[in-house]
């Protein structure tokens, strides 16, 4: 394992992929004292070469780059390897991060298919055992409204939690698929508008309302071509506890609109809309007036409305970030692990599976390996 954790050195970060969410978390690295970049990895030399003339411009030593992560590891002091390449190529380089004993952040999700996930998840156990930290991102947890609703949930205080309602309604052009052919593909991208901009929206549907049995779902493309995936999904979610969700996901909602997430229960109900609470009310002892409003249990900027911090997606990451550098200089284990991501990603192949077979799916054909062998299919997909 990399020696460089010591209180006062910050950790090298060796950043794998330098497209548009590699730049949002060198933003993000850029926010905390304990971490900065020591290497770039793109196989296009001139996205690295960006990604470092923008970091230097800004005031920060200039990261080395490198067309590989074996290359990165053997040149500079790395101590946490970010993921941030199409979902597909996740697995190899979280093996290749881990082999070499270093902590390692994924980007979601966690790959594109159940059984390389459980790959992933089964190294990142013994990973864990040898001291190392592997997490995936889902800076959505960490946003305040989700933790107040998160709170509330663990604690009673929404009563028994009964139905949720989520939607992420969401735009992309077709010029956004065209930019890279990885776009849009189930190889690579894993799936559409729920692989690839659903799936946090998922996660926090499971982590207020536990664990998913079975899903029932329609995909179509309907407002782009020259894509093998879905830009539309409507799916409906039963789980252990018994609660129901209904769950839609888009990007064909010109000219984009709001993530919008309702949970409700027999004593208390919440909104988060774009990662900031709308309402949130828990009933008194007596069923009487609420005991809390949204004004009472976050900050303003955290509010439906109110001022937003013009780096918030840089600093959603960065609540991870803080996370993930605790969680090393602690010696104890993220606040997400791959375990977490696992089930988001065995949900989101429940309903392609749904889709494409017609049919209800449950979450342990998925997690067995019974429909390993069915290909997924999106109504409309040219």
């Amino acid at each position: 394992m990399t020696g460089n954790n010591e209180h006062g050195t910050p950790l090298g970060v060796a950043l794998v992929g330098c497209g548009i969410i590699g730049l949002n978390h060198a933003k993000a690295i850029a926010l905390h004292p304990d971490v900065a970049i020591t290497a770039l990895v793109d196989a296009i030399p001139q996205a690295a070469k960006a990604l470092a003339d923008s970091i230097e411009a800004d005031g920060a030593a200039r990261p080395g780059e490198f067309a590989s992560l074996a290359e990165a590891l053997a040149a500079a002091s790395v101590d946490l390897v970010v993921i941030c390449t199409p979902s597909g190529q996740h697995i190899q380089l979280a093996q290749e991060a881990i082999a070499a004993g270093r902590h390692v952040l994924i980007e979601k999700p966690l790959d594109v298919t159940v059984p390389r996930a459980k790959q992933i998840a089964a190294i990142a156990a013994q990973a864990e055992a040898d001291g190392l930290v592997v997490s995936v991102v889902s800076q959505h947890r960490f946003d305040p409204a989700s933790v107040v609703v998160a709170e509330a949930i663990a604690s009673d205080g929404f009563g028994r939690v009964t139905s949720a309602v989520a939607s992420v309604a969401w735009w992309r052009s077709q010029e956004y698929y065209d930019s890279g052919k990885w776009r849009g593909t189930w190889a690579l991208d894993g799936g559409g508008a729920v692989m690839n901009q659903g799936v946090h929206t998922v996660d926090l549907l499971l982590w207020f309302l536990g664990r998913p049995v079975e899903i029932q779902a329609h995909t179509a493309l309907l407002a782009h071509g020259r894509v093998e995936v879905e830009d539309v999904a409507v799916a409906t979610v039963r789980f252990e506890s018994g609660a129901l969700a209904v769950l839609h996901a888009t990007t064909a909602a010109f000219p984009g609109l709001s993530v919008r997430l309702q949970v409700h229960g027999s004593r208390g109900s919440a909104i988060i809309e774009d990662d900031q609470l709308e309402f949130f009310h828990t009933a008194g002892d007596d069923d009487g007036p609420a005991s809390n409003q949204a004004a009472d249990v976050v900050a303003p900027g955290e509010l439906r409305g109110g001022e937003r911090d013009p780096d918030r997606f840089a600093i959603g990451h960065l609540r991870q970030y803080a996370d993930v550098v605790a969680a090393i200089r602690e010696g104890r284990p993220p606040l997400v692990r791959v375990d977490d991501a696992l089930l988001a990603l065995a949900a989101v192949r429940c309903l392609y599976l749904s889709s494409t077979l017609g049919r209800s799916v449950t979450l342990d054909e998925v997690l067995d390996g019974s429909l390993d062998q069915v290909t997924v299919t999106t109504s409309g997909a040219a």
